[in-house]
């Protein structure tokens, strides 16, 4: 268990979650979304592993933040998270689905 870090959702990122499904089941149905959030929800159990750090690239769009944010890729999903300041937890910030319009999801 040492070599694992603890998982944080924010509000915003199971919000963010709950859009990606919807939005995949108008275009794929019920059953491909659900397939494409556990691909999402498999790459961030990545992040858990201490080993493993700086995974993904640092995303820009957070750089007037605090914190060093680093984004991952899964399909048209983008995830947005940070490490805590001792490195033993991991907060998903944000995961969005890039063919949606930004504007309108931040609207939401």
């Amino acid at each position: 268990m040492e070599n694992l870090r603890e998982i944080i959702w924010t509000k915003r990122a199971l919000n963010d979650l709950r859009k990606a499904y919807d939005f995949n089941s108008v275009i794929y149905g019920e059953e491909k979304s659900f397939a494409i959030i556990k691909k999402i929800v498999e790459k961030i159990e990545l992040l858990k592993d201490k080993r493993l750090t700086e995974i993904g690239s640092v995303d820009t769009d957070f750089n007037h933040l605090n914190f060093e944010y680093r984004k991952l890729i899964v399909g048209y999903s983008k995830i947005t998270y940070r490490l805590g300041f001792d490195k033993t937890k991991v907060y998903i910030n944000r995961i969005f689905d890039t063919r949606q319009n930004p504007l309108e999801n931040l609207r939401r």
